[in-house]
C-alpha cells in the first residue's frame, strides 16, 4: 500500500507561481514506482506531469511543458510541482497518484494510489 498526501494550493493571480508537494508513504522503494500529477477538469482527470521515482525521469502534458516542473526528493520521500507562469486554465483540484510500472503514466485509470487532492484557483 501507498499513502499520498498533497498540499500547497491556494488562490494565486494569473503569471504567479504555486509549489505543490506530495508526501508519499508506504511501499514506494521499487524501481518502478512512479508518481504523477493529474487535475480534474469538468469533462475528464487530465494528465499533468509524471516522474519515475528511482531514474527522475519526466513527462509532461503540452499544456504545461515549459510552464511546469515535476521532482521527487528521495530523502524526504517528497514529490513536487513547481507551477510557473499560472494561466486561468490551470484552476483545477490537483492530485498526486502513484503506480507501479512506467505505462500508461498519462492515464488516470492506471493509477493505484490516489491522494485527497489540493484546490488551485487562478485569478485573472
Amino acid at each position: 500500500q501507498v499513502q499520498l498526501v498533497e498540499s500547497g494550493g491556494g488562490l494565486v493571480q494569473s503569471g504567479d507561481s504555486l509549489r505543490l508537494s506530495c508526501a508519499a508513504s508506504g511501499q514506494i522503494f521499487v524501481d518502478t514506482f512512479h508518481v504523477g500529477w493529474f487535475r480534474q477538469t469538468p469533462f475528464e482527470r487530465e494528465f499533468v506531469a509524471a516522474i519515475s521515482w528511482s531514474t527522475a525521469s519526466t513527462r509532461y502534458a503540452d499544456a504545461v511543458k515549459g510552464r511546469f516542473i515535476i521532482s521527487r526528493d528521495m530523502q524526504e520521500n517528497m514529490i513536487y510541482l513547481q507551477m510557473n507562469n499560472l494561466k486561468s486554465d490551470d484552476t483545477a483540484l490537483y492530485y498526486c497518484a502513484g503506480k507501479g510500472g512506467s505505462g500508461g503514466l498519462s492515464y488516470a485509470t492506471a493509477y493505484n494510489y490516489w491522494g485527497q487532492g489540493t484546490q488551485v484557483t487562478v485569478s485573472s
